[in-house]
């Protein structure tokens, strides 16, 4: 049998994941410098996995309600309660962001209907939305990677359902500026357009600028996504959640049932010790690591100071990253091409997520052969 041929045009039209595919190019490196993952180089703090384990050991591990535990729910209504027109929000507890952003574009989006989607992008963003059927439409943002409400909507036709906003994001750490982030749901606002705010990042901020999206629209105009895996070590944990209209969030609960069921038992559990729990130290060494990290590269990059998340996006000297991406991994250093990210192929993903011995150690490497390749080395 063709195995091949049985497969779904669907899955067909999604690429493999480029980062999988830096890694086999690094698979036979011994101890590389990972400068590619994005995920906390710290572990859950204890008292999160104590209380998941005592969750465990007192039973607590069978399904929940699909849209997540009520005590969890109170809990981040009650975060959102403190944003105006937010005082009484529908949540659903998600498998992640990941898992919201899924059922969101299965909600909401039919064949052909359109996403505006700011370029660079998170990875998953424009195949999940093709693997609902739908079109992602880019919008650049290079070469500052600023979030402008004119070029959005000189994006927007009659088939547009939704804009994507990523802010802190990844992969360029940029977070938007309340005037642009204003002036983009603004336009969302006038032009019948719902908007989509994923803030999976939006404790890793350095500079004091964050502006959550749902301080700025109500939660008939906005979908927020946000979670707990990047803020708390959570990664491996899926769990997030996702606030917004009442009848869309009720539709995403309908569609988690069929597919997610619910986020796991015990982490939500452990989810209301997580919102207690102060990650301020966490924060702060990754501000002091941003600065590193641009300060190490700026001299032989052109690279854009990131204000938020934990990377840093520089262009590739050469214009192709892809090409220098494979040097770096023939010198032990792991990072990732742009084009994973973007439509352009022309800047590269450090992740800063690491120590910062390891960080001053890829930077020296990195800056070696930016100069390298600009004397024609």
């Amino acid at each position: 049998m063709d195995h091949a041929s049985l497969i779904s045009k669907r899955s067909a039209a999604v690429n493999a994941s480029g980062i999988r595919k830096v890694f086999d190019l690094a698979a036979d490196l011994k101890d590389p410098i990972n400068l590619s993952i994005g995920q906390p180089d710290f572990d859950v703090p204890d008292a999160i996995k104590s209380a998941a384990v005592e969750a465990i050991q007192a039973g607590f591990n069978r399904y929940t309600q699909t849209q997540g535990t009520g005590e969890l729910r109170e809990a981040l209504a009650a975060r959102l309660a403190t944003r105006p027109g937010w005082e009484k929000p529908s949540v659903l507890v998600t498998s992640g962001v990941s898992g919201g952003l899924m059922l969101a574009f299965m909600a909401l989006l039919d064949a052909g209907d359109e996403v505006i989607v700011p370029d660079p992008y998170f990875v998953m963003y424009k195949h999940l939305v093709r693997l609902v059927g739908a079109k992602p439409v880019f919008v650049d943002t290079y070469p500052d990677f600023r979030l402008d409400a004119a070029r959005v909507e000189a994006a927007i036709t009659e088939r547009t359902k939704l804009i994507l906003v990523n802010s802190p994001a990844n992969p360029t750490g940029k977070v938007a500026s309340a005037d642009d982030l204003r002036a983009v749901l603004e336009v969302a606002r006038r032009r019948g357009v719902l908007a989509l705010s994923d803030e999976i990042y939006d404790e890793f901020n350095y500079d004091g600028d964050f502006v959550s999206a749902a301080t700025l629209a109500g939660p008939d105009e906005l979908i927020l996504l946000g979670g707990f895996s990047k803020t708390y070590g959570m990664t491996g944990w899926r769990m997030g959640y996702a606030a917004g209209p009442r009848r869309i969030v009720e539709e995403m609960t309908k569609l988690q049932q069929y597919t997610f069921v619910c986020a796991p038992s015990m982490v939500q559990a452990a989810g209301l010790e997580a919102l207690r729990t102060d990650m301020s130290g966490h924060i702060a060494a990754y501000g002091r690591k941003r600065d590193l990290i641009y300060e190490a590269l700026r001299k032989d990059f052109d690279v854009e100071r990131p204000g938020g998340a934990f990377y840093i996006f520089p262009a590739a000297p050469g214009g192709s990253a892809t090409a220098f991406v494979a040097k770096a991994i023939a010198n032990n250093v792991l990072i990732i091409p742009g084009s994973v990210f973007s439509e352009r192929d022309t800047h590269f993903r450090i992740s800063f997520a690491t120590t910062e011995a390891k960080l001053a150690e890829g930077a020296a490497v990195l800056c070696r052969l930016a100069r390298e390749m600009k004397s024609g080395g």
